[in-house]
């Protein structure tokens, strides 16, 4: 089955790889896994669903308006049934964004009718299938489980709208059950079937074998949906591109329920630039969403944040400085650079310094400092970082006058 088209802005798949580095060997030797991968967001949904965080009407809107504008493929608003704000939220973005607008429902009637009267071109409906939460969760039987599946599937596709089916916590359902679900909802007429790890349990090489035997079982488009909680979330969405899924959901900063999902910044950076896929996503304004939903989410990005982090491009030590100083490749991916995710390169000063990174900045500054004064200045500066004290550039420049450091016009005078 051919992938639905948005109603609103036709999806092309762009295959020019985007950042080929021809010395590079080893892992980035062949980049042929995969041919395309469409982005599903569910920052305003899942990613809402974060213990202790709630977005305003006003930041859904904002967080919409940045995905629409960057080419997201798909923005999964929000919950429509869940409270008249949140009907309204998903039904201004349904209305104010060119990409494809999803909300999501339960298969229950009230659900689906609330999503679709939001103006969605896309409803998510989904159900239960391990044992554990049909049982405990649902309080419902398998059989109950497909019936209520099928007839869900068909009161979406009646209406017109894109359907997705989501068999939920796919990962620990029996897959003889799982398959049988997935063949039900197919032949309904369901246009995506997503497969979710929703306890975050999955590793990449059973999820690549899950979803390739899902693919092998439908006609619909597949989806993944992975959450983080051993730290693989990104990891398995990648590994379900490379099975065959067609698109992964993911979340800005990873933010979602527990530890959260697979990484908006991180899988769409990897398809770009690991695998050499253009997703049509303008990268250059990934930092920019990131620090938004950092500050509407009030969960702050750690500094060791893959892409978005403070430190995902900044140089400390010596060594690493030094290199970088003459070439980015030599201590970044290369294939990924600062400029492209919208972020900016830092040489830091702190205890790791190193010679080259202070005469670096020292000349950035204006001054002309002598091997000797450059050696001097530096044992200052790792002094203070031992003390676990930020240096900083205004610290060194005190630093240089202090010394007597002559600035550049001077010398040349």
């Amino acid at each position: 089955m051919e992938v639905p088209c948005p109603t609103k802005r036709p999806w092309i798949r762009p295959l020019t790889p985007v950042r080929g580095v021809e010395f590079f060997q080893g892992t980035l030797d062949s980049t042929d896994e995969i041919e395309s991968a469409r982005v599903f967001d569910t920052t305003l949904r899942d990613g809402e669903q974060s213990p202790r965080t709630s977005f305003s009407y006003e930041d859904k809107r904002e967080i919409a308006a940045v995905l629409d504008e960057m080419g997201t493929h798909v923005i999964e608003a929000g919950f429509p049934v869940n409270s008249d704000a949140e009907f309204e939220a998903v039904r201004d973005i349904a209305e104010n964004t060119a990409t494809t607008t999803c909300g999501l429902a339960r298969v229950v009637d009230k659900d689906i009718e609330a999503a679709l009267d939001s103006g969605v071109e896309m409803v998510h409906v989904f159900s239960s299938t391990s044992d554990v939460q049909i049982e405990d969760s649902m309080h419902a039987t398998r059989e109950e489980v497909v019936e209520r599946s099928v007839a869900a599937v068909e009161r979406v596709k009646d209406a017109g709208a894109i359907c997705m089916y989501s068999p939920m916590d796919a990962t620990r359902t029996d897959e003889d059950y799982l398959i049988e679900v997935i063949e039900e909802v197919t032949e309904a007429g369901t246009d995506w079937i997503n497969i979710p790890d929703t306890c975050g349990v999955a590793t990449p090489r059973r999820f690549y074998d899950l979803i390739r035997t899902v693919v092998d079982h439908t006609d619909a488009n597949v989806d993944v949906h992975t959450h983080d909680d051993f730290g693989l979330a990104t990891a398995n969405a990648l590994s379900g591109i490379e099975a065959g899924a067609k698109q992964a959901q993911v979340s800005v900063n990873s933010i979602g329920e527990r530890a959260g999902n697979a990484a908006y910044e991180e899988f769409v950076m990897a398809i770009e630039s690991v695998y050499q896929v253009d997703t049509g996503i303008d990268t250059t304004r990934i930092t920019e969403l990131s620090q938004l939903v950092e500050e509407k989410s009030g969960i702050d990005v750690p500094g060791n944040k893959p892409v978005v982090g403070e430190n995902a491009f900044s140089h400390e030590s010596g060594i690493h400085a030094a290199g970088v100083i003459e070439n980015s490749d030599t201590f970044e991916p290369g294939v990924m650079t600062p400029e492209m995710v919208g972020a900016h390169r830092k040489l830091v000063l702190g205890k790791h310094t190193g010679n080259h990174s202070v005469r670096e900045r020292l000349e950035d500054a204006g001054f002309a400092p002598t091997d000797e004064e450059v050696r001097a200045l530096t044992r200052q500066v790792k002094d203070r970082g031992a003390e676990k004290e930020r240096v900083t550039m205004e610290m060194l420049k005190e630093f240089a006058r202090e010394q007597g450091i002559k600035r550049t016009e001077e010398v040349r005078a």
